[in-house]
């Protein structure tokens, strides 16, 4: 996965709560699925399919956003990694948000997506800063510093565990974190050999 230290971009407001994975990208039966055009379509059509000039992300200030900033528990309901997917096919590499679902973290982790949840003492007046910038100017997000920087105010810290830290500044999804210890791997597979040999000859009792 592409690796993340810093975004510098335009912070869309989708500032609503509960924003679920079905919202995010709705299920089709397509095996090659558009993810730009999946992303938020129910929300970016009227009924009569033509496009909703209302939808934060369909005005032209906002369409080429690379940070979106959102409310409470976005990305609840299922464990639909498409709509991780949907956020990258788009540009979009960092989401600020005041919760976020614990599975689409973890999707978002997996994928080179900055989740970020703000303070509650940070996030009305980061909010409001956002929506007074309105597409006209641009925030940074800076992993290695744990600061976003932008127009309107002072830099705010955030926390982010040191794992998953290092995990985006590095590209790794799980195997490649696992894979960072392959000479430890190795070493303890040549001591189980020696120390028990039968393991390697095992009959594995379900075939």
């Amino acid at each position: 996965m592409q690796p993340f230290t810093t975004v510098t971009g335009i912070a869309a407001p989708l500032l609503v709560d509960d924003v679920n994975t079905d919202q995010i990208t709705p299920v089709f039966r397509n095996l090659k699925p558009d993810y730009a055009k999946l992303l938020f379509m129910r929300e970016r059509a009227l009924p009569d399919g033509s496009e909703n000039p209302d939808f934060v992300l369909n005005k032209p200030q906002f369409r080429n956003a690379a940070i979106l900033v959102t409310g409470r528990n976005f990305g609840c309901g299922s464990s639909r990694e498409g709509a991780v997917w949907a956020m990258v096919a788009v540009g979009i590499r960092c989401i600020i948000a005041r919760s976020i679902a614990d599975i689409y973290r973890e999707n978002c982790l997996q994928n080179g997506v900055l989740p970020v949840e703000l303070r509650p003492e940070d996030a009305s007046a980061f909010e409001a800063r956002v929506v007074a910038a309105d597409g006209r100017m641009s925030f940074t997000v800076d992993l290695p510093a744990q600061r976003i920087s932008g127009p309107g105010g002072a830099d705010i810290a955030f926390d982010i565990a040191p794992p998953d830290r290092i995990r985006l500044l590095e590209g790794l999804d799980d195997i490649g974190l696992t894979l960072k210890h392959a000479h430890d791997i190795v070493a303890w597979e040549k001591r189980t050999s020696a120390d028990a040999p039968w393991l390697q000859t095992a009959v594995d009792s379900r075939r």
